[in-house]
């Protein structure tokens, strides 16, 4: 095994030079020599090998090349537990409407209130039910490297296509920890690396990416910063995708982005796929924004779950600490389907505005 040694590659941002740690380095230490676990530095080295991931082994081009990828939705049964029927259609609609990839998991999946025990078996299910028709993207990401480590191990070992992985939150790490943390988990599969400082309260530098990008399993990054910051990773050969669906028409067409990963897809996946593959189109855009800036009136994915109950698609349940929007704002949600058009979005219902009586919340599941 090799062990982590010193390099001359300079991050290409201005002249600044950003070395891995080296055997060389003066630090004290308590143990003489120091190794990663061998999963995180071994190129394709992994648990035993499940007949799932061989079948569905995918490399990090088929990743670069997703233009749709829905940061799906996680439905509940009214104690609390997944709905997995109501799950199953969700993706089934996604699909059907031309979405190329889903994230198990994530923010908007509510990743953040399951177990590992919830959060891998979605990812199974998802692989075992849909991957052969859509690229599952499990979120394995995790602020402890050690979690990170054993999660994606769990996700590529149930057929999981690429892991999403997120830097260490709240307890922040330093720009060296960012690079050690993401060589943790950059050898076992495709990846996609998520920036989002206003959750992680930590913006990953160009220069952090630039280094990384060294990992033939770097597939690319989802991008919260801005269109500038995307011109920048993709004027370098970097693939980019939005994070933002009220930006990612101008991410797509004016800054060479590849994509977007995307909420608002939930709901209009069909239009969602429109505004990404079919050329420039500033008047869908426009049409589109009112819904997307209601949706994010309050933190993700706390509008999405009131929009997917009011649609029909999902029981109107919320795991705390979520709870629906205020009535004035289901009432503006429904006015809004009407102008787009109820064909556009999913589910088969009317639309209708839900009483706060018909929301439940569960604290304990």
């Amino acid at each position: 095994m090799a062990n982590l040694k010193s390099f001359g590659a300079c991050l290409r941002e201005s002249t600044f030079q950003f070395p891995r740690p080296s055997r060389t380095d003066n630090y004290k230490r308590i143990n003489v020599k120091w190794r990663s676990p061998q999963a995180a530095v071994i190129p394709n080295f992994h648990l035993p090998m499940r007949s799932l991931e061989v079948k569905n082994r995918t490399s990090a081009e088929d990743i670069k090349a997703l233009r749709l990828i829905t940061a799906i939705k996680t439905p509940y049964l009214p104690d609390g537990r997944f709905d997995l029927e109501a799950y199953d259609d969700l993706v089934n609609m996604q699909i059907e409407n031309g979405a190329e990839g889903v994230i198990v998991g994530g923010t908007t999946g509510e990743g953040q209130l399951m177990s590992w025990d919830e959060h891998i078996m979605l990812i199974g299910h998802t692989v075992n039910c849909f991957g052969g028709s859509v690229k599952v993207i499990g979120n394995t990401g995790s602020n402890s490297t050690r979690e990170a480590i054993h999660a994606t191990e769990q996700g590529f070992a149930v057929g999981m296509h690429a892991a999403l992985h997120i830097n260490p939150y709240y307890g922040k790490t330093s720009l060296e920890g960012l690079v050690s943390h993401f060589d943790s988990v950059l050898p076992m599969g495709p990846t996609i690396i998520y920036n989002v400082p206003s959750r992680t309260g930590q913006d990953i530098p160009p220069r952090v990416i630039n280094t990384v990008a060294q990992s033939p399993n770097l597939a690319g990054i989802k991008e919260c910063v801005g269109n500038d910051r995307i011109g920048q990773y993709t004027g370098n050969g970097i693939v980019v995708w939005s994070g933002n669906d009220d930006q990612c028409h101008d991410a797509r067409w004016s800054h060479g982005a590849t994509g977007v990963i995307s909420v608002t897809s939930n709901m209009i996946p069909g239009l969602m796929r429109e505004l990404m593959f079919g050329g420039k189109n500033p008047s869908l855009n426009a049409k589109l924004l009112p819904l997307i800036e209601w949706l994010f009136q309050e933190p993700n994915p706390i509008g999405l779950n009131t929009a997917l109950a009011q649609l029909g698609v999902m029981r109107p349940v919320f795991r705390l600490p979520y709870v629906p929007l205020p009535l004035a704002k289901r009432v503006e949600f429904v006015n809004l389907v009407k102008e787009i058009g109820r064909e556009n979005f999913v589910g088969e219902k009317d639309v209708k505005v839900l009483d706060d009586d018909d929301f439940v919340l569960v604290g304990r599941y």
